[in-house]
């Protein structure tokens, strides 16, 4: 049971890092390979964060189900700190999902759809590219604590009752 629970857990945090690492990487082959075309490379790119958030909130509603009995497996304190942080990564990915994300499409299609067509100045524009900065950040906060998580989950298993 222990060995099921720590591959499960493992497991999770390995696809949820992983996307996080890799949904950049993709973010800027996209643009760069689209650059006259920035709105269908946005349009592209927030199609798979709204895929990245949901494999993550899967990916932490797993890892929950997953350390949830652990806290018998291993000393109860070890584990407070990976439980908490995985608490704040899916707290933070449900914020993106349906705060952020909704915010930033309603802002797009008040400017007619492309962002990229209305000036700088543009109360719209301004707001979406300040949630867009937002956006970025929350999704680097959740791959800090994902892999603060990873660390903490390394400790709670090498102090093992």
């Amino acid at each position: 049971m222990k060995t099921l629970l720590r591959t499960l857990l493992h497991l999770a945090l390995i696809v949820w890092l992983g996307a996080e690492i890799f949904f950049p990487i993709v973010a800027a082959i996209t643009f760069d390979t689209l650059r006259p075309d920035t709105h269908t490379a946005g349009m592209i790119v927030g199609q798979l964060l709204r895929i990245l958030n949901n494999m993550g909130l899967a990916s932490g509603a797993l890892a929950l189900i997953a350390v949830a009995p652990a806290w018998k497996l291993f000393k109860p304190r070890a584990l407070l700190a990976p439980t908490v942080l995985l608490i704040a990564m899916i707290g933070l990915t449900v914020y993106s999902q349906f705060v952020i994300i909704p915010a930033m499409e309603r802002h797009r299609i008040a400017t007619g759809g492309t962002i990229n067509s209305v000036d700088v100045t543009n109360p719209n524009r301004a707001d979406f590219e300040k949630l867009h900065r937002r956006s970025v950040n929350v999704e680097g906060a959740i791959l800090l604590l994902g892999l603060v998580a990873v660390v903490f989950v390394a400790r709670a298993e090498s102090s093992r009752i």
